[in-house]
C-alpha cells in the first residue's frame, strides 16, 4: 500500500500544489471565504468526491466514502490579512513557488493543510480504501476570528456528527494532543473629568486603570502551571479611554486582557481571580468577557462569549498511537508528540463537545500571521500520504 500511495502522490502532486496555489491567490479573511470555498467546491467535484455540502454558515464539507464509521478533517480556510505590505518581500497572493516551497498569506495558518486533506481523500477514493468509512473534509469559515464558532454550528445543526476529527493547523508533522484555552476579557473603570489645569477636581481614570494593570501583572506570574500544556498567562493586549480633550482628565478607562487557560483553569475561574483584585473591587471596575456577532458571508450571525476552552486528549488514546503509526509506516521515523501554542478549531469540538482531536498538519506553527509565509512542499506530500495511510488502517 505505501508504495501506491507514493505513486498517486507523485501522478498527482503538480494539481495539489496548483490547487494551493489557487487558494493563496484568492484573499479570504474571517467573513470573506465565499470565492474560496467556490474553487475547493470545483477541486472536490474533479477529484470524485461523492457528496459536497455548503452549511448555512458558509462551511464547506465533502465526503468520499459512504461506511458507518463518519470521521472528520478539518482545516480552515480564511486567513489574516497581510498587515503591513512593506514587510513582504514578494506579492502575498500570487503563490510564489520555488522548488521546495509554495509562498503566500495561509501557506502553512493553515490552507496547505486544509489542501492536503482534500487531496488524501481524493487518494483514498481513488484507490478504493474507504471500506466502512465515511470520511468528511471540512473547510471551516471564520476561524481567524472566533475559533470554534464553526465547529459549534456545524455540530449544533447536526450538520455532521463526527466520531473523531483530524486537525490540519501546522505542527511540522508532529502529533498535538491538546492546546490551552484563551478567552477575551475587557475590564472598565469610571472616573470623573476635570479641566487638566485643575486634576485634582477630578478623578482619573487612567490613574485607577494603571494600578489595575500592575496587579494583572503581578497576577500573571502566579497562574497555574501543567506539565504538558504549560502555564496559563495573562497580557494586557489592548487600551482605551475617554477625555473631553487632551487638556481634561480622563473620565474612562478599559483595557482588553488575552487570557490562556491551561489545564484546572475554566473561564469563570479566570474571570472570578480578576474580579477579586483589590483594585478593581476598590474602583469598582467591571469585568466582562467580550462577545463574538459578525455576520459570516452568508449572513448568518451567531452571537458567542469570546471563551474558548482548554482541551487534551491522553499520550495513549488510540488517535495518537494509530496517527503516530500511520506517520512512521510512511515515513520509516517516528513524530513528534506535542501541543499547539495557539488556539484551533479544537477548542469546539473537543473542549465544548467533548469529540476527541488530534493534530497533524504540514508547515509550521512560527509561519502563521507572519510576514513572507510559506510551507515546505515536502510537508504537504507527507502529510497527504500519512492521512490516507491513517484513515485506510482505521476502515471498519
Amino acid at each position: 500500500m505505501r508504495q501506491k500511495m507514493m505513486e498517486w502522490m507523485k501522478a498527482n502532486e503538480k494539481n495539489t500544489f496548483k490547487f494551493l496555489r489557487d487558494l493563496i491567490a484568492l484573499p479570504s479573511t474571517s467573513c470573506n471565504e465565499k470565492e474560496v470555498v467556490s474553487r475547493i467546491a470545483k477541486e472536490m467535484e474533479a477529484l470524485d468526491f461523492d457528496e459536497i455540502i455548503i452549511d448555512k454558515m458558509g462551511n464547506i464539507l465533502g465526503r468520499v466514502g459512504s461506511g458507518a464509521r463518519i470521521i472528520a478533517f478539518d482545516g480552515h480556510i480564511d486567513t489574516v490579512d497581510v498587515g503591513n505590505l512593506t514587510n513582504w518581500t514578494f506579492d502575498p497572493f500570487t503563490g510564489k513557488e520555488d522548488d521546495l516551497h509554495i509562498f503566500g498569506r495561509g501557506a502553512s495558518d493553515q490552507t496547505g493543510g486544509f489542501i492536503s486533506a482534500v487531496y488524501a481523500a481524493g487518494m483514498l477514493k481513488s484507490m478504493g480504501l474507504l471500506e466502512g468509512v465515511s470520511l468528511w473534509v471540512v473547510g471551516s469559515v471564520q476561524e481567524e476570528d472566533c475559533d470554534g464558532l464553526c465547529w459549534q454550528h456545524i455540530l449544533n445543526e447536526k450538520v455532521i456528527v463526527p466520531e473523531f476529527v483530524v486537525i490540519t493547523e501546522p505542527t511540522s508533522l508532529g502529533v498535538y494532543r491538546g492546546q490551552r484555552g484563551r478567552m477575551e476579557i475587557r475590564v472598565d473603570v469610571s472616573g470623573t473629568s476635570a479641566h487638566g489645569s485643575a486634576p485634582e477636581r477630578g478623578d482619573n481614570a487612567i490613574y485607577k486603570m494603571a494600578k489595575i494593570i500592575n496587579e494583572l501583572e503581578a497576577l500573571n506570574e502566579k497562574l497555574i502551571h501543567d506539565d504538558f500544556l504549560g502555564k496559563g498567562t495573562l497580557a494586557v493586549s489592548e487600551i482605551f479611554y475617554s477625555s473631553p480633550s487632551r487638556c481634561a482628565v480622563a473620565d474612562s478607562c478599559a483595557v482588553s486582557i488575552d487570557r490562556r487557560l491551561t489545564t484546572g483553569e475554566s473561564p469563570g475561574y479566570a474571570v472570578d481571580q480578576i474580579r477579586s483584585l483589590a483594585t478593581v473591587k476598590d474602583y469598582g471596575a467591571v469585568v466582562d468577557m467580550y462577545r463574538y456577532d459578525k455576520a459570516s458571508y452568508t449572513g448568518l450571525v451567531q452571537d458567542v462569549p469570546c471563551e474558548f476552552p482548554t482541551w487534551t486528549i491522553p499520550e495513549d488514546h488510540m488517535l495518537v498511537k494509530h496517527l503516530n503509526d500511520a506517520h512512521l509506516k510512511m515515513h520509516g521515523e517516528a513524530p513528534v508528540t506535542d501541543k499547539w501554542t495557539f488556539s484551533t478549531n479544537g477548542v469546539a469540538i473537543m473542549g465544548m463537545n467533548g469529540i476527541p482531536c488530534i493534530g497533524y498538519g504540514p508547515g509550521d506553527e512560527k509561519e502563521a500571521h507572519a510576514p513572507n509565509e510559506k510551507i515546505r512542499k515536502e510537508d504537504i506530500r507527507k502529510a497527504i500520504t500519512t492521512y490516507a495511510c491513517f484513515v485506510a488502517d482505521l476502515k471498519g
